[in-house]
């Protein structure tokens, strides 16, 4: 597929990004049904389970391309699609006109995972600033993040069951409810969860034709491999994370909106350490450009505008979105355009 034409391989690219968009709205109905009568919560939900499910098309593409031999689009679209995941949330706040996406749809869970996240992509940036090293063309980094991120699940877990802080509710402010499962819908869940996992599966194998769309298009089109990862693909394989907002946020679970994004991200973080172990001409902290540290660097400043949003709760801001989100919009298009002119 590598060696597509420039049409076949847009074609198989634009095929392959309404798929996941489109199932992405299924996965959204499937998901809050599973949050509710599960007792799970949304914000677990959204970070755990859709963050990962919607992420398959992503580090399908990276693998792909870092078993390839392609280090910078693999890593590109891993921080490349942090950093649109994170401006959809953006758009989901535009959707809401009530009120500030991040005032409304307060929660200790959503917090947590956002200083998580912050953690998580301080290892590839300490990573990336230090002489190469690697264990059978490993990154000892790539072990950190694993493992960084199975305890911040199991910190998340225990945030949701038992919170030690507790946001200000207004009349704004969206509270999740859900009831505990019974006997009687053990059947009806599993057939929900056999749902969630065909869609993930479809979603997965999407992400796999956009990967080798992806590499297709960047070598016949000359386009650097930062553009075309950080761009092209990343935005691509982010789609299921933005319809899965704008439904939950049409739905009213706005909760689970902020938390598939935020869990989507913290989850894409394992773009990175699965690419190196894939690619295997050595570590792959020491084959990427500046494109790709200008990517982590935007990434950490959008997350923690987006965290000191989530702290202080404007109610309304600018254009009715919040200055958080202004300001992380002004980040991510700035950002675009200073890869677009350098």
């Amino acid at each position: 597929m590598d060696d597509l034409s420039l049409t076949l391989g847009i074609a198989i690219f634009i095929v392959a990004a309404g798929v996941i968009g489109y199932f992405g709205v299924q996965m959204t109905k499937v998901a809050r049904q599973l949050a509710s009568d599960t007792g799970m919560g949304e914000a677990l939900m959204g970070a755990v389970f859709i963050g990962a499910s919607t992420s398959l098309s992503g580090i399908t593409a990276s693998v792909t391309a870092a078993s390839q031999g392609h280090a910078e689009l693999a890593v590109s679209n891993a921080l490349g699609g942090i950093a649109a995941q994170t401006f959809f949330l953006v758009v989901a706040d535009m959707v809401y006109r009530k009120a500030n996406l991040e005032h409304a749809a307060a929660s200790a869970e959503n917090l947590m995972m956002a200083a998580f996240l912050i953690v998580l992509l301080s290892i590839p940036l300490a990573a990336f600033a230090m002489p190469d090293f690697a264990v059978y063309a490993i990154h000892p980094a790539s072990f950190a993040i694993v493992g960084t991120y199975i305890f911040g699940i199991y910190v998340l877990s225990r945030t949701h069951k038992m919170p030690m802080w507790f946001p200000k509710r207004t009349r704004d402010t969206r509270v999740e409810s859900y009831q505990r499962p019974n006997k009687r819908k053990h059947s009806f869940l599993g057939v929900l969860w056999i749902k969630f996992l065909l869609y993930s599966a479809i979603v997965a194998v999407s992400g796999w034709a956009l990967g080798h769309a992806g590499i297709a298009i960047a070598g016949t089109t000359g386009l650097s491999e930062s553009i075309v990862g950080g761009v092209l693909v990343a935005v691509s394989t982010s789609l299921p994370e933005l319809v899965i907002a704008v439904t939950a946020v049409r739905m009213r679970s706005l909760t689970l909106a902020v938390g598939d994004i935020i869990g989507g991200n913290t989850f894409d973080t394992l773009f990175i350490s699965v690419s190196d172990i894939s690619y295997r001409q050595g570590s792959i902290y020491s084959d990427i450009t500046r494109n790709e540290l200008f990517w982590l660097a935007m990434t950490i400043l959008m997350t923690g505008v987006l965290l000191m949003g989530l702290i202080h709760r404007e109610r309304h801001g600018i254009a009715n979105i919040g200055l958080e989100s202004f300001i992380v919009m002004v980040c991510y298009i700035g950002g675009l355009a200073l890869l677009a002119y350098q």
